[in-house]
């Protein structure tokens, strides 16, 4: 799960210096003195003035790039707070001996239950024994 958090965060801040470099460089040419800037709008070439013009608003961009990253984090705490709350999820186990038929029931958080044991609600560590099955029933 760090990992997709430190590669997203990677590639929005390689996002953010591409766009960033891009902005500085069309800033220095429109500042630098020259002899299309003398010139007429109209007799520059069409892919030369659409290469000059922007595309959007830079305040549109920088508007919806605030947009996609208040999203996504909004969207990553919605994530992490359901798998704290499907782990604080609370399910009754039922243990039983496959020879006897013997069925033990408990109740667990579903984050406390690992293969072969678990721990109840009251504390109580419960080692499943290679002749017992478990038994999860889902709420």
């Amino acid at each position: 799960m760090l990992t997709k958090l430190l590669f997203t965060a990677t590639v929005i801040l390689v996002a953010w210096l591409v766009v960033r470099n891009r902005w500085r460089a069309d800033e220095d040419e429109r500042l630098r003195p020259g002899a299309e800037s003398s010139a007429e709008p109209s007799a520059r070439s069409p892919q030369r003035s659409a290469a000059l013009g922007p595309l959007m608003p830079r305040g549109a961009v920088k508007l919806a790039a605030y947009g996609v990253v208040v999203l996504m984090l909004v969207g990553t705490a919605l994530y992490l707070f359901q798998d704290w709350q499907h782990a604080r999820e609370i399910v009754q186990l039922q243990v039983v001996n496959v020879y006897s038929g013997q069925v033990e029931r408990y109740e667990a958080q579903r984050s406390e239950i690992s293969q072969r044991s678990f721990v109840t609600l009251d504390g109580r560590r419960i080692q499943i024994a290679e002749m017992e099955r478990l038994i999860q029933i889902e709420p």
